[in-house]
């Protein structure tokens, strides 16, 4: 189930923060629950996805993203994901999210967001989301405006531009 209650927290705790900008980091901070565990007493791989979220819509809201989609009548979906585990996370362990836009090229916005226990970081990802209107994808550079940036991205990292091109060459759809 989708934790409703944990982000309704997270919209109120962040109602008033300062709008941020592109390369900022929104921070975030969650505890792991009993629920979040999988069988081997752990934070569940998947539920740390949707922890993710719980970092990425008030970040969204503070970058002016909310405001733009909701005036314009566009939707937002993740669109890719490149997620690395390290360090395992217990039941009842502290944590801080770190999440930040990176950029964008002429289809997708890139995100960066970190997990965080004791100073030490536990997992990042990775991720390419797309804003779309009836017509499909509509281009970032478009959503930046709305958003009251600059629609010329900053230069993406090395490493982000290698997944990107890796990304380029996968099949779709998959092999059977």
């Amino acid at each position: 189930m989708y934790p409703v209650f944990r982000m309704a927290k997270e919209i109120f705790v962040h109602r008033n923060a300062p709008p941020m900008g592109v390369n900022d980091v929104h921070v975030s901070r969650h505890i792991c629950w009993p629920w979040d565990l999988d069988y081997w007493m752990e934070l569940n791989n998947g539920r740390t996805l949707t922890l993710y979220d719980l970092g990425r819509i008030p970040m969204a809201k503070r970058l002016g993203l909310i405001s733009a989609l909701k005036e314009n009548d566009w939707r937002l979906s993740v669109a890719g994901a490149s997620v690395r585990y390290r360090r395992r996370v217990h039941v009842f362990d502290r944590l801080e999210i770190r999440s930040r836009v990176m950029g964008w090229d002429h289809r997708f916005f890139y995100l960066e967001q970190s997990m965080w226990k004791a100073g030490e970081a536990t997992g990042n990802a990775l991720y390419r989301s797309a804003a779309s209107g009836p017509d499909g994808i509509v281009d970032p550079a478009l959503v930046a405006t709305a958003m009251g940036l600059d629609p010329v991205s900053p230069p993406l990292p090395k490493w982000t531009e290698e997944w990107i091109s890796a990304e380029s060459h996968r099949p779709w759809p998959p092999q059977k």
